[in-house]
């Protein structure tokens, strides 16, 4: 692979962005205090709205305009049909909010001159592999920050889906093959990040998670936030996470995140969550003190990768290192979204010229509410009115997303064939199966069924139910009980499996293990 090595300078590359292509926002002191005040009033009642029409079971918000804390507020329940409230102490699984604030944490690092975001990966983590050695000599914290390692977008998520834990699904992205050409392609990647962060504290002696407390928590006083999950299970005023069911939101499913922690396992509180975006806002100033050099932290909003238009709202979007960096209607805004599947939503949006900043976390998936209320938000500050529904309008776009994929799965494995051809007995399918990048696979009986076993020490079990010939469904995705995923056999001259194909995780091309043993 070859690298382009335009695209290696930022520098010249951030100025014709943002000073040449798109002219700046207006002065922060167009926004006056009284005009935030009336916007607040409004976001409230819009955020009560939302709620009582079950938009969300629960949510809170957190604003902050010329370094001051200006709105703090929960609404709605910490699980449905529980009586317990969230408030501004509700402590939330974040996402992939969590990438801002790991940014921010390496921004740290860099301003002490422990790391650089140009660090070669080589040189912090030497037993990293990428699937080829060029790209491998040459990764850097940066290129991993920005999504442009060439890693796709999923890789990793299947093995943690699985139970592995984080150092070997890292050790396992070798075998993954690129999705595009090293620094050509924007890929956004859970483990990729995750990778550039542990990378960078490497030289500390210490693992991410004490230099996440170090460097950010402490010095800002988020005294309910941590990247560890049983962190988060300590806390009493927790959010549960939901997901929709028979119409209804439901807490169905648990998500312990450790194993991307930088990427998506930071949980917290619109309080402390404020205090960030406080620092941020400030270029790295809190409370009167720098805590983060500037020049380190300016660097993760220079516009890197092109990632288009906004898909509601129309602005054109790209990323930086762990941000996204937008020009819209309202000017330059810097931003981040996170969800999971099972039942979580988060939003920070920062306009750094005005600064002004609104972080909005939700305990549902899935729904646009935390744009909606964002993009309404923008509107009555900058311009004293909404331009249109943006909740419906990011609820609809959050529909289409999910539920075109969620239907075509159901239906092409609504009825099998008309005549199904029969399966063959089960001891053609039985056996132990490998691959490099999921490991070890083994189907075994159960009565009259067949059980589908992988991860560690089969950490994950899966029931699969014959559908037409060698293939079988299985139901492997707990917020969607309902949607089929196949596992395919080919069988060899003996009648037997010979290889066997799992569909939820073959998005890499990877879910194919050779049979290696009855």
């Amino acid at each position: 692979m070859r690298l382009d090595r335009n695209l290696c300078n930022w520098r010249v590359w951030a100025f014709i962005v943002a000073i040449v292509l798109w002219p700046r926002a207006a002065p922060a002191d167009t926004i006056a205090p009284d005009r935030i005040a009336a916007a607040l009033s409004k976001l409230e009642a819009l955020a009560e709205g939302v709620v009582a029409d079950r938009g969300v079971p629960g949510l809170a918000i957190g604003v902050v305009h010329d370094d001051k804390v200006v709105f703090l507020k929960g609404f709605g329940r910490r699980e449905a049909g529980k009586p317990e409230t969230v408030d501004a102490d509700t402590v939330f699984q974040i996402a992939s909010l969590s990438k801002p604030v790991s940014a921010t944490i390496v921004a740290a690092l860099v301003g002490k001159d422990i790391v650089s975001w140009d660090a070669k990966i080589a040189d912090l983590d030497p037993a990293f592999r990428l699937s080829e050695p060029y790209p491998t000599s040459e990764l850097t914290v940066r290129d991993l920050f920005s999504h442009r390692s060439g890693l796709p977008g999923t890789a990793g998520d299947d093995l943690e889906s699985i139970g592995y834990d984080r150092a070997e699904i890292l050790h396992r992205l070798r075998f993954v093959p690129p999705l595009s050409s090293f620094r050509a392609g924007y890929s956004y990647s859970n483990f990729g990040l995750t990778e550039g962060a542990t990378a960078a504290a490497k030289p500390t002696g210490k693992p991410w998670e004490e230099i996440a407390e170090e460097k950010l928590y402490r010095p800002l006083g988020m005294a309910s936030t941590s990247s560890r999950h049983a962190d988060f299970l300590k806390h009493a005023n927790r959010a549960a996470l939901h997901v929709r069911v028979d119409g209804a939101w439901a807490a169905k499913v648990k998500r312990d995140p450790d194993a991307q922690a930088p990427a998506g396992g930071v949980s917290s509180t619109v309080r402390d969550l404020s205090q960030w975006v406080r620092l941020v806002l400030g270029n790295g100033v809190y409370a009167g003190e720098t805590l983060i050099k500037a020049d380190a932290l300016d660097q993760t909003h220079v516009p890197l990768m092109a990632r288009g238009k906004n898909p509601v709202s129309g602005g054109t979007s790209f990323y930086g290192l762990g941000w996204n960096v937008e020009f819209g209607r309202h000017g330059l805004s810097w931003g981040h979204a996170g969800a999971f599947s099972v039942g979580a939503r988060t939003l920070v949006t920062l306009f750094p010229e005005e600064k002004l900043g609104i972080v909005i976390v939700a305990n549902a998936f899935s729904t646009g509410v935390p744009e909606g209320l964002s993009d309404s938000f923008a509107d009555l500050a900058f311009d004293g009115t909404v331009e249109k529904d943006w909740v419906k309008a990011w609820d609809d776009a959050y529909a289409s997303l999910f539920g075109p994929a969620i239907a075509a799965a159901k239906a092409t494995y609504a009825a099998p064939p008309s005549p199904a051809s029969p399966a063959r007995p089960a001891n053609a399918y039985a056996g132990r199966y490998f691959n490099d990048f999921i490991g070890d696979a083994v189907v075994s009986t159960a009565g009259d069924a067949l059980v589908l076993k992988v991860g560690p020490a089969g950490a994950r079990s899966y029931s699969l139910k014959h559908f037409d010939g060698d293939l079988f469904l299985t139901f492997p995705d707990a917020e969607t009980p309902d949607r089929p995923s196949a596992v395919g056999f080919d069988i060899g001259p003996d009648g037997k499996a010979s290889a066997m194909t799992i569909e939820f995780l073959d998005d890499n091309n990877l879910g194919t293990l050779k049979r290696v043993g009855d």
